[in-house]
């Protein structure tokens, strides 16, 4: 009798350790999911601000169609290479905003203008704590479902390692400033 109860008590501890790890995993993935969209939400509101700043820019000297044709539809269902491409194609925008601002002066000092370029870099320190957010769910996901015995629920469930978020190899370089 005894030993029965050892043996339902120790089929019991497995069973609540599979559940506790089943569900644990199951919810860092949907941090994982909430916190890419994050970043659909502040990419979402860089390409509202960037939209609006070029009308801005507009008003003031009319400037080919490129900006506008060039900024990318961001849609749900981007892999994390689309997004990272999609990120960069972005900051090439923003970098030709901000040389139509220092091609013509009078844009410049519009308060209006000026009023957008702080709104940009509020976008983009939200979309940097979307990506660390992200990237910060990643870690934990891949480290609970990398270490054993976690990796026994892991590999049972079909669990595989997320991407993180990366940056381009060319921000990964020492800026160089020249006066």
């Amino acid at each position: 009798m005894g030993l029965v109860i050892a043996i339902l008590a120790v089929v019991l501890i497995i069973l609540i350790w599979y559940i506790s790890t089943y569900n644990g995993i199951k919810v860092l993935k949907i941090k994982i999911d909430e916190a890419l969209s994050g970043i659909d939400v502040a990419l979402t509101k860089r390409y509202d601000v960037l939209t609006k700043m070029v009308d801005v820019c507009k008003a003031f000297k009319q400037h080919e169609t490129e900006l506008l044709t060039e900024v990318i539809s961001l849609r749900s269902g981007m892999s994390m290479q689309e997004r990272n491409n999609a990120s960069r194609q972005m900051d090439v925008l923003a970098g030709k905003i901000n040389v139509l601002a220092e091609n013509y002066p009078e844009l410049k000092s519009s308060n209006n203008f000026v009023q957008l370029q702080k709104a940009i870099m509020d976008v983009e320190e939200h979309l940097q704590a979307s990506r660390r957010l992200y990237n910060s769910n990643v870690t934990a996901y891949n480290a609970k479902i990398a270490v054993f015995p976690n990796s026994i629920v892991a590999g049972g469930m079909g669990a595989v390692a997320e991407e993180f978020f990366v940056a381009e190899d060319v921000k990964r370089q020492d800026v160089k400033m020249s006066f």
